[in-house]
C-alpha cells in the first residue's frame, strides 16, 4: 500500500520473538522489496517454544513519508515453525492492526528451528560469549536460498546483544563453578544407597559433584530433547508423542481466571484403590517359586498374576458404590508345582492338583482407610507383616512373610485409574479401556501426467490381438498408491511415439506414507478384456516435493520406464509432476459436519482460538442391546465415542449397566467454532468374541453439537435423546448426560474468525470439482478407519464410519423428504410475507392498508430514509428475538429427519441396502417404478423453472414478433413516462394503484400476467 503520498513506500521490517529484535533494511520507493536477509533467534526455553509467537511489523520508513507509517504485520505460533530441511517458502497476508487501517499485500517468509546444542553448554566449559559464538557452528541455509547482510545497524545491535548475554551467561558458570561442596539438605536428600563418608579429599569432592542437583543436568539435556518434539511431522499441533494435551493458551488463561480445573465438568466417583507391588518370603528357594496376591472385599474377589519373587506391580480400583462390606483383606499365595506322575500309575489315573499354599493375609477396615485427591502425591507403599494361616501344614511356609501395598480412596482424576483393574469396567479387558486415538495425517498426492518419449511397445500375443479397423496402440498412464489406482485418458500413438494428456491425478496418502508410487504406461487397444503393461516406473515418496500454495509449480523430473522382460531392460521414459498438496485440508468427513478445516502442512496452521471441554457423565433408560436366547433378559455394555479434529477419544465399556455412569472428562483445541463435536454411543461387543473383528459393536445412538450455538464460558450440562434409524424402524435409544464448555481467551480472535475463508487458500484458487472431493472424501474416510482399526483396543471400522457420515450422500427416500421440508421451511418467511401483502391489497384489515398507504408516501417525500429505516427495523426484530433465543445447545431432531412417523418399513429397508442392490429383483423394480414417479415430479418441476426463465429471453428474441412488437412499444411508451412524469410522483401513483380497494379490482388476472404466460418457451420443441 502507498505510504508516502507519491504513489511508493520504502518499507522496512522489525522482526520480535521471545523478547528479541531484528531490523530489515529500508527499500527505498519499492512498493515489492525483497530483503532476502536471514535472522537467528536463541530460544530461551525450547519446551515452551510451541507457545511463542513470532511478530513480523512491516512500516513506512519516516524519513521519506509523511503519512502513516504503518504497513501491516503478521504473526506466526511456534507451533507451526518447520524443522530445518523442511521448510518452505509461505506467503503470509498482511493484517491490520486495527480496524480503520489500510492495508493491503503479502510477505514472504521462511521460518525454521534447528536442533543446535544452547550456548550455554560452550559457556560454562570456560571461555567468554563471543568464544562460545565464535564455537557454535553456523547452518547453511536451504539450497537455493539467497543470502544476504543485514544493514550495518542491524547487525552490530546483534552482535552486541550476542556479547551482553554471552558475559551474563559466562558470569552465572563462574558462579556456579564456586559451590564446592554440597547443602546439607543435599546431604540428606542422598539415597541410602550411597556410602557414608569416612573418606579422602578427593572422594568428598567426587561426592560432592555427584550431590549437586540433578536440576543442572536436567536443564543441560532439555533443550536438545524439547526442541526435537516439533519436528515431528505426523503430529498434529497441541499433541504430544504419547496422545496427552498440551496445555494450550485458552487453558492457561482459563485456568489463572479462576476457571476449573480437570474433572470439574462431571461427579468426583469414589474408588478403592489398592497397588500390590511385591512380596517378601523366607526360605532359600523362595524367590524361584511364583506367588500370586487375592483381594477379598465381600462378594468381590480378585486375584494377581502369578509371578517368581512375587513382584506385581499391580492397581486394582473398586467402585465403591458397589461395595458391600467394610473389610477388605489381601491374602498371598504360593504356588506349590504338580507332583510328577508315578511310573506304575495306570493310563487312566491322573495326579490330584496341589493346592496352592496361604502365607498369610492382611486386613484393613475402609473406615480407616486415607483420602487422596487427585493434586497430592501418590500415596508411599509400605511393608505389611502377614497374619499367618493359623497350625497346619502352612504355618512353617507362611512365617517372616511380608507385603508391600499401599490402599487409598480416590477417585477416577487419580493417575493410576488408568492403568488399574477396574470393577466396573470388567478388569483389564483391553477392549474395555478409555483410549485416546489420533486420526492419520493426511495429504493430497499430485501426480501431473504430461507425456512420454521413445516407448517401445511389446508385441502383442495372438489372444491380444488388436480389433480389425483400429487406427494403433491406445495408451493411457495408470497410477496406483496402495489400493488407489486412477488412470488417465487414452490417446491414440499415431506416428508420434510421444503422446501427451497433461492430465492431474489426486490421491489421498497418510502418514506414514506408502514407499512407492507405481506409474505405469499400458496399451488397452487389444481385443481382449486385459491391458498390456508398456513399461512400468516407481517413485519414492519420501523424495515427492512438498507444496504449499499455487505459486510455484512443482519440479518436473522424467522416469526411465522398466519393461516387463529381460528383452525390454529400457521401455522409454515418462514426464510427470509430483507433489504432496500441503495447502488443502484433506475432508474425511461430510463437509456440513466438519470438525476441522485447517491444512495439511503444519507451516500453515494458526493458534486456537479457543478450548472445548466435554464430560460423558452418563446414560439412562438405555434398550437391552444383548437379548438371552429365550428373550427373557439382555444386558448392554455402552461405551462413548468422541470426535473432534484428528483425535478421537473412546471412554471405558460399563458392564451390563442400563444407566451406566462414565464421568470422564476430555478437551480439545478449537482452531475455528464453525465446526461440529459428534458423539456416538455403541454396544461392545468384541470383548466377548474370541475372534476380533468378527462381529460388530451395535449403533445405540449419535449427538452432534455446533460449537458457533455455545455461549463463551458457560457449561451446558444437559440430557440428550438417543435415537437410532434400523432396518425395523425408527427407536428411541436412551438419553446420554453431557457437560460441555467452551472457553476463549480473546473475544477479537473469535470474532475474526467469523471473517476468514472456512477452508484453506489452496481450496478456492484451484479448487477441486464436486464428484471428484467426493471420491477423495470416501478415500480419506477409509484410510482412517483401516488406521484406527489397527489400534489396540481397536476402534471399528464400523463406529468411525458411523461417526463420519459416511452414508450421507447415499439415496434416501427418508433424507429427499428431510430436504424438500427443510426447503419449504427456509421459504416460509417469504410466504408469510408475500400473504401479509396479498392481506395488505386485499384490504382484508383496513387499518393495517391505511398504515401502509401513510409509509408509502413517508418513503416517497423522504427517500434517502429508506435503507436506515430498513436496518433499524432489521435491528429491532433481532433485538426482540433474543428473548427467544435457543437456551441450550441442540442435538439430533428426530422430527427434522423425518424419523419420528411417516417413514414406511420399505424405505428404511431401501436405506440400509448396500450398494449394489442384495434385494430380490422385484423388490428392487417395485423401489425403481417408485423412485421413476417421483423423479418424473422433479422433472416437470425443473421444466416450469425452465419455461420461465425461457419467456423472459423471449421478450427480446423476436420469436413471436407480435409479443416482441408490443414489449417494443410499451419500452417506447414507458420511456416517455418516466421522462415525463417525476419519478416520485409515479411511484406513489403505481404504489397506490396496487393497493387500491377490492370493489376497484377486477378478479380476472391482470393484462400483464396474460401477457407474460403467451410468451413462448422451448417446451414444445422437447422431444
Amino acid at each position: 500500500m502507498p505510504k508516502d503520498g507519491q504513489g511508493t513506500a520504502s518499507a522496512y521490517a522489525i522482526v520480535d520473538f521471545d523478547g528479541q529484535r531484528r531490523r530489515t533494511k529500508t527499500k527505498l520507493r519499492d512498493l515489492n522489496p525483497q530483503w532476502d536477509e536471514k535472522f537467528e533467534f536463541l530460544v530461551h526455553d525450547p519446551e515452551s517454544m510451541t507457545g511463542e509467537t513470532l511478530e513480523l511489523n512491516v512500516y513506512n520508513d519516516k524519513r521519506t513519508g509523511k503519512r502513516n507509517t504503518f504497513l501491516g504485520k503478521v504473526k506466526i505460533s511456534g507451533s507451526s515453525f518447520a524443522k530445518a530441511g523442511s521448510e518452505a517458502l509461505i506467503y503470509y497476508p498482511l493484517e491490520k492492526r486495527s480496524v480503520f487501517s489500510q492495508i493491503k499485500g503479502e510477505v514472504a517468509l521462511k521460518v525454521w528451528y534447528v536442533d543446535d546444542p544452547p550456548a550455554t553448554t560452550a559457556s560454562s566449559e570456560g571461555g567468554s560469549g563471543s568464544e562460545a559464538a565464535e564455537a557454535k557452528p553456523e547452518k547453511a541455509p536451504a539450497e537455493g536460498e539467497k543470502k544476504a547482510e543485514g544493514s550495518e545497524k542491524a547487525a552490530a545491535a546483534g552482535e552486541e546483544e550476542k556479547k551482553e548475554k554471552g558475559e551474563k551467561k559466562t558470569e552465572e558458570a563462574k558462579t556456579e563453578e564456586k559451590k564446592s561442596a554440597p547443602t546439607e539438605e543435599e546431604k540428606k536428600n542422598k539415597s541410602p544407597e550411597e556410602p557414608k563418608a569416612e573418606e579422602s579429599p578427593a572422594s568428598d569432592a567426587a561426592a560432592a559433584e555427584k550431590s549437586k542437583p540433578k536440576e543442572e543436568e536436567e536443564k543441560q539435556k532439555a533443550p536438545n530433547l524439547a526442541v526435537a518434539s516439533p519436528a515431528k511431522e505426523t503430529q498434529p499441533a497441541g499433541f504430544s508423542g504419547d496422545l496427552e494435551i498440551r496445555p494450550s493458551v485458552a487453558a492457561a488463561d482459563r485456568t489463572t481466571t479462576g476457571g476449573g480445573g480437570s474433572y470439574d465438568l462431571v461427579d468426583r466417583v469414589p474408588y478403592l484403590f489398592v497397588r500390590l507391588l511385591k512380596a517378601k518370603r523366607s526360605g532359600a528357594d523362595a524367590e524361584k517359586r511364583p506367588a500370586h496376591a487375592k483381594i477379598v472385599i465381600g462378594s468381590h474377589s480378585v486375584r494377581t498374576r502369578p509371578a517368581k519373587g512375587g513382584d506385581w506391580h499391580q492397581v486394582f480400583a473398586f467402585h465403591k458404590v458397589g461395595l458391600n462390606s467394610t473389610a477388605l483383606e489381601v491374602s498371598v499365595y504360593e504356588e506349590t508345582p504338580p507332583p510328577p506322575p508315578p511310573s506304575s500309575s495306570s493310563e487312566g489315573d491322573k495326579p490330584a492338583a496341589a493346592a496352592d499354599t496361604r502365607l498369610g493375609s492382611v486386613s484393613f477396615d475402609l473406615q480407616e482407610i486415607p483420602k487422596r485427591v487427585a493434586p497430592d502425591s501418590p500415596l508411599a507403599p509400605q511393608w505389611y507383616t502377614l497374619d499367618g494361616p493359623g497350625p497346619g501344614p502352612d504355618e512353617a511356609a507362611a512365617a517372616g512373610c511380608d507385603v508391600m501395598l499401599a490402599v487409598w480412596i480416590g477417585t477416577q482424576a487419580d493417575e493410576a485409574f488408568q492403568e488399574a483393574w477396574q470393577s466396573d469396567s470388567g478388569g483389564l479387558v483391553v477392549h474395555t479401556r478409555s483410549k485416546a486415538y489420533l486420526s492419520p495425517k493426511l495429504w493430497y498426492l499430485r501426480l501431473t501426467v504430461i507425456q512420454t518419449q521413445d516407448l517401445r511397445l511389446p508385441p502383442l500375443p495372438d489372444s491380444k490381438a488388436r480389433p480389425a479397423g483400429s487406427v494403433g496402440p491406445e495408451l493411457h498412464i495408470k497410477a496406483q498408491l496402495g489400493g488407489q489406482v486412477f488412470k488417465t485418458n487414452r490417446v491414440a500413438l499415431g506416428a508420434s511415439t510421444n503422446p501427451s494428456w497433461n492430465e492431474d491425478l489426486l490421491f489421498v496418502a497418510a502418514e506414514p506414507f506408502d514407499p512407492y508410487l507405481t506409474i505405469s504406461v499400458e496399451d488397452a487397444s487389444s481385443s481382449s478384456s486385459s491391458v498390456v503393461v508398456v513399461g512400468q516406473a516407481r517413485v519414492p515418496l519420501s523424495t515427492v516435493h512438498r507444496r504449499l500454495d499455487d505459486r510455484a509449480e512443482p519440479p518436473s523430473r522424467w522416469l526411465n520406464l522398466a519393461g516387463g522382460d529381460e528383452a525390454r531392460p529400457y521401455a522409454g521414459r515418462v514426464h510427470v509432476r509430483v507433489c504432496l498438496e500441503g495447502g488443502y485440508h484433506v475432508l474425511d468427513e461430510a463437509a456440513h459436519v466438519a470438525s476441522d478445516v485447517r491444512a495439511a502442512s503444519k507451516q500453515l496452521s494458526k493458534p486456537p482460538v479457543g478450548l472445548l471441554e466435554v464430560g460423558v457423565r452418563g446414560a439412562a433408560n438405555l434398550v437391552p442391546m444383548k437379548l438371552a436366547k429365550d428373550g427373557s433378559s439382555g444386558s448392554t455394555d455402552a461405551y462413548v465415542v468422541l470426535k473432534y479434529g484428528p483425535k478421537w477419544a473412546r471412554t471405558r465399556t460399563i458392564l451390563d449397566q442400563f444407566n451406566p455412569r462414565w464421568n470422564e472428562q476430555y478437551a480439545w483445541d478449537v482452531f475455528d467454532p464453525c465446526t461440529v463435536l459428534t458423539i456416538g454411543v455403541f454396544d461392545n461387543v468384541r470383548f466377548k468374541q474370541a475372534e476380533p473383528g468378527g462381529t460388530k459393536d451395535a449403533r445405540i445412538g449419535k449427538v452432534r453439537i455446533r460449537l458457533s450455538t455455545l455461549d463463551t464460558n458457560r457449561v451446558y450440562a444437559n440430557t440428550y435423546p438417543l435415537t437410532a434409524v434400523h432396518p425395523s424402524g425408527v427407536k428411541k435409544m436412551g438419553e446420554i448426560e453431557l457437560a460441555i464448555r467452551f472457553s476463549c481467551p480473546s473475544w477479537l480472535n473469535l470474532l475474526q474468525a467469523y471473517t476468514t475463508p472456512l477452508l484453506p487458500r489452496m481450496h478456492y484458487v484451484r479448487p477441486l470439482g464436486p464428484a471428484q472431493q467426493d471420491v477423495l472424501r470416501h478415500t480419506a474416510m477409509r484410510a482412517v478407519s483401516a488406521r484406527l482399526a489397527r489400534s489396540e483396543p481397536p476402534l471399528g471400522p464400523e463406529v468411525v464410519q458411523y461417526l463420519l457420515d459416511t452414508d450421507a450422500h447415499v439415496w434416501s427416500m427418508r433424507r429427499s423428504k428431510a430436504n424438500w421440508f427443510r426447503v419449504v421451511g427456509s421459504l416460509a418467511g417469504l410466504a408469510n410475507v408475500a400473504r401479509w401483502a396479498h392481506g395488505v391489497r386485499t384490504w382484508a384489515h383496513p387499518p393495517t392498508t391505511v398504515l401502509v398507504h401513510a409509509l408509502l408516501v413517508a418513503v416517497i417525500l423522504c427517500p434517502h430514509m429508506i435503507l436506515p429505516t430498513l436496518s433499524l427495523y432489521l435491528f429491532l426484530v433481532v433485538i426482540w428475538r433474543y428473548r427467544a433465543r435457543p437456551r441450550e445447545p441442540a442435538g439430533m431432531d428426530p422430527k427434522l429427519s423425518h424419523a419420528d412417523g411417516g417413514v414406511g418399513p420399505d424405505e428404511l429397508d431401501e436405506e440400509f441396502d448396500g450398494f449394489p442392490s442384495s434385494r430380490a429383483a422385484d423388490v428392487v423394480r417395485m423401489r425403481y417404478d417408485r423412485l421413476r414417479a417421483l423423479a418424473g415430479r422433479a422433472q416437470t418441476l425443473l421444466g416450469d423453472v425452465a419455461a420461465q426463465g425461457e419467456r423472459v429471453a423471449a421478450l427480446m428474441s423476436w420469436r413471436d414478433p407480435r409479443a416482441t412488437g408490443i414489449f417494443a412499444a410499451l419500452c417506447l411508451l414507458a420511456s416517455l413516462v418516466f421522462y415525463v412524469v417525476p419519478f416520485k410522483l409515479l411511484v406513489l401513483v403505481m404504489g397506490f394503484y396496487h393497493l387500491r380497494h377490492p370493489r376497484f379490482r377486477d378478479d380476472m388476472p391482470t393484462a400483464s400476467f396474460n401477457f407474460f404466460r403467451r410468451l413462448p418457451s422451448l417446451s414444445d420443441r422437447i422431444l
